[in-house]
C-alpha cells in the first residue's frame, strides 16, 4: 500500500459522525504535510457531489484530497480498483515526504487498504457459466466447492448462491482455493495502520442526518440526481446503490412524491449509520473517541510518533 517508512493513520466512523471536519482541520493545520485519502465507495463517482458529502471545491483548494472523482457514474467500480488507486495515491504521498490520513465509512474499502488484502481477480466467463446453473443446480455447485475448497464451503450457507458462485469462480478461474486469499473479514490481524474511531450518540446522529439531507435538498440535490439520471450513459448498478440517490431516483424516474422519497432516504441513511457502526465496532483494533477534538489530537499524536509508521 505504501512504501517503506511511510506514515499513515485512519479515521473511521458512521456517516454524519463529523469525520470529514476533523480530518480537514488536521490536514489544514499540518501546512500540507498531511494528505487525505477518501475511503468511500460513492465519492469515487464524478457528478455525485452533494449526497456523498464530497469536499467542496474550496476545501479541496485548502487541503490535498485523493480518490475522489475517479470514474463516471455510468461505470461499475470494484474494491480491487479502489485498492489499486489507493496504493498509488498513498505511494505518491509517501514519495513527497507526506503523511496519509485515510478517512471514510466504507468498511470493506478500508480493510482492503489498511490490511493490504489480497483480492482475488474476476473471471467473467467462469462466473457467467456458474450463474446460469445456480438456480437449478445450487446444491451441485455447493458440493463441487466442498470438494475443491472445503474451508470456503464451511464458511457459507449452502443456500447462499452469490457467495458460492464467487468462491467457485475464483477457485476455478485462478486455480487456487478461494480460502487462500485471506482469512476473511471477521479475522483481525496485527495493527498495520492505527485506526481512530469517532463515535456519536445515535439520537444526535439521527438529527444530523435529517438536518444534513434537508440542507442538501435546498442546495439542489434533486437537480443533481436528475442530471445523473438523464445523462446519456445513465447510472451503473453500483452508483445506483448510493443511499440518498437510490431513493431520489424513484422521484425523478418514477414520479414518486418527493416528500416520501426524502423520508425514505433519511431512514435508509440512519440504517446505514447503524450498519457502519456495527462493522467498525467488531474491529478490536480501533481506538474510539466521543469528542472530535480528542480524536484529532490522537491522530496528530500517531502521525508525529512511532505509531504513525505503516507496519509491513
Amino acid at each position: 500500500m505504501t512504501g517503506h517508512g511511510a506514515r499513515a493513520v485512519a479515521l473511521v466512523g458512521a456517516t454524519a459522525s463529523g469525520k470529514s471536519a476533523v480530518a480537514h482541520r488536521l490536514a489544514l493545520e499540518s501546512a500540507g504535510s498531511v494528505e487525505i485519502l477518501a475511503v468511500d465507495a460513492m465519492t469515487v463517482y464524478r457528478g455525485m457531489d452533494l449526497g456523498t458529502a464530497k469536499p467542496t471545491r474550496a476545501q479541496r483548494d485548502e487541503v490535498s484530497y485523493h480518490l475522489l472523482d475517479l470514474v463516471e457514474p455510468s461505470e461499475e467500480f470494484t474494491v480491487a480498483q479502489y485498492q489499486r488507486a489507493a496504493r498509488a495515491s498513498a505511494a505518491g504521498v509517501g514519495d513527497r515526504g507526506g503523511a496519509v490520513l485515510y478517512v471514510g465509512g466504507t468498511g470493506l474499502y478500508g480493510r482492503a487498504v489498511l490490511d493490504d488484502f489480497e483480492i482475488p481477480g474476476q473471471y467473467p466467463q467462469v462466473r457467467a457459466e456458474l450463474e446460469s446453473r445456480a438456480d437449478a443446480e445450487l446444491a451441485l455447485l455447493y458440493a463441487r466447492l466442498s470438494e475443491l475448497d472445503p474451508l470456503a464451503a464451511s464458511r457459507m450457507e449452502p443456500t447462499n448462491a452469490r457467495r458460492i458462485v464467487r468462491a467457485l469462480e475464483v477457485t476455478l478461474g485462478s486455480g487456487r482455493p478461494f480460502s487462500t486469499f485471506g482469512a476473511g473479514l471477521r479475522t483481525y490481524g496485527p495493527v498495520r495502520v492505527v485506526q481512530v474511531g469517532l463515535r456519536v450518540d445515535f439520537e444526535l446522529l439521527d438529527e444530523r442526518i435529517d438536518r444534513r439531507f434537508h440542507a442538501w435538498i435546498e442546495q439542489g440535490l434533486v437537480d443533481e440526481v436528475r442530471a445523473l439520471a438523464q445523462s446519456p450513459r445513465g447510472l451503473s448498478r453500483t452508483a445506483r446503490q448510493a443511499v440518498g440517490y437510490r431513493e431520489l431516483l424513484r422521484h425523478v424516474e418514477e414520479g414518486v412524491a418527493l416528500d416520501e422519497c426524502v423520508a425514505e432516504a433519511i431512514a435508509q441513511s440512519r440504517r446505514l449509520a447503524r450498519r457502519q457502526r456495527s462493522w467498525f465496532q467488531r474491529d478490536p483494533r480501533i481506538e474510539w473517541f466521543d469528542e472530535p477534538g480528542a480524536a484529532q489530537s490522537r491522530l496528530a499524536e500517531v502521525l508525529n510518533g512511532p505509531d504513525g509508521f505503516v507496519r509491513e
